[in-house]
């Protein structure tokens, strides 16, 4: 590496697999800009590297031996924040541990394939060395809370078509968590897109729906969108689509190819919100990488919707509100912990559209 070239993206790998640390290893060693500094066995063996090797991203199984992951990961992100991408089994165990650990402070997750794991790992290399890119970027944020008792928001009366349209990437599960959680009952109906794999969206949104006084589902194809409640795009195979039947909004999830390299895609989303509910719908994107939701955000302003974008200090990942604002998509930047009382405010009428970047 020459003296001008910038220095490589130093990982640690922890898991108790000695085949996931090979392969791991070969897989972010076979890249120019990352190297493989050290593995670990268990979190106490990391405990001692990470002080030896000072590591830019750490890889961390769930499930670990003789320290429970979530337990590490907690006191490593209070008395050592680093980013950390978590390595999760396709189980329903697996996925409400990694939604733990995302809370804790975990930047991503990738999962492991419940069949020939070899085969499966290095076909997730891609995903893989793209996602610890991200996490080398990535903001930390400390882990939120709202104080118990505290009082919800209140939405002004508006007509059942109002709607919010939400999408986002890395570090988006604990972003929605703080935009829904203060949410009143009688929100209007929010639908969202999180880049998320199949098995993890419904465990997602049973959390959020014990935390909400708003109902929060995954969202099922020919439902009706109704005021109070949140639908999920599932992950995995299928886009969220927001349709009408008669008079009334209804959900299509449709199969068809990755847009943007996701599926399901938030430019789906949008692009939907602008031709069925126009001016009705409050576009809204969040953290994440890539530009997944940019143009779809631009087919909704230009529709007459309002449209936010998360700003770049509440952001884990400032790269999909980043391409939105480049492009004029966004009609006004918010911090994370505003986005909610802000959205609502846009309910009120035209004179609450003079919000600007």
């Amino acid at each position: 590496m020459s003296m001008t070239a910038k220095r490589a993206i130093r990982v640690l790998c922890v898991d108790d697999s000695a085949l996931i640390r090979k392969l791991v290893t070969e897989i972010v060693n076979n890249e120019d800009d990352m190297e493989m500094v050290a593995t670990a066995p268990d979190p106490l063996v990391a405990r001692e590297l990470i002080k030896q090797h000072n590591p830019d991203v750490l890889t961390l199984d769930v499930e670990m031996p003789r320290m429970d992951g979530l337990d590490f990961l907690g006191k490593l992100m209070r008395l050592r924040p680093m980013p950390v991408i978590m390595l999760s089994s396709l189980t329903e165990r697996g996925s409400d541990i990694t939604l733990q650990a995302l809370e804790l402070g975990a930047v991503d997750f990738v999962t492991k394939p419940k069949l020939d794991l070899s085969r499966g790992l290095v076909e997730s290399g891609h995903e893989i060395v793209e996602k610890i890119r991200g996490a080398a970027r990535a903001t930390l944020r400390r882990p939120t809370s709202r104080p118990a008792g505290a009082q919800p928001l209140v939405a002004p009366r508006v007509s059942s078509e109002k709607l919010f349209i939400v999408g986002a990437s890395t570090g988006g599960t604990e972003a929605i968590r703080e935009f829904l959680e203060p949410m009143p009952a009688d929100a209007p109906a929010i639908l969202i897109t999180q880049h998320m794999p199949g098995g993890f969206t419904a465990s997602f949104a049973k959390r959020m729906d014990s935390l909400c006084r708003i109902q929060v589902k995954e969202a099922e194809h020919g439902e009706r969108v109704l005021p109070g409640r949140a639908y999920i795009a599932p992950g995995g195979e299928q886009h969220l689509r927001l349709a009408r039947s008669g008079a009334n909004y209804v959900v299509a999830l449709e199969a068809g190819p990755p847009v943007n390299r996701h599926r399901p895609s938030v430019d789906v989303l949008f692009e939907s919100a602008a031709k069925h509910a126009g001016r009705n719908a409050i576009g809204i994107l969040m953290t994440g990488m890539g530009k997944d939701g940019a143009q779809g955000l631009l087919q909704m302003r230009e529709a007459g919707a309002a449209t936010l974008a998360q700003d770049e200090a509440s952001c884990v990942v400032f790269g999909m509100p980043r391409e939105a604002i480049a492009i004029g998509a966004a009609q006004a930047v918010v911090p994370i912990d505003d986005m909610s009382r802000q959205a609502l405010a846009l309910l009120s009428g035209p004179e609450s559209r003079a919000l600007r970047i």
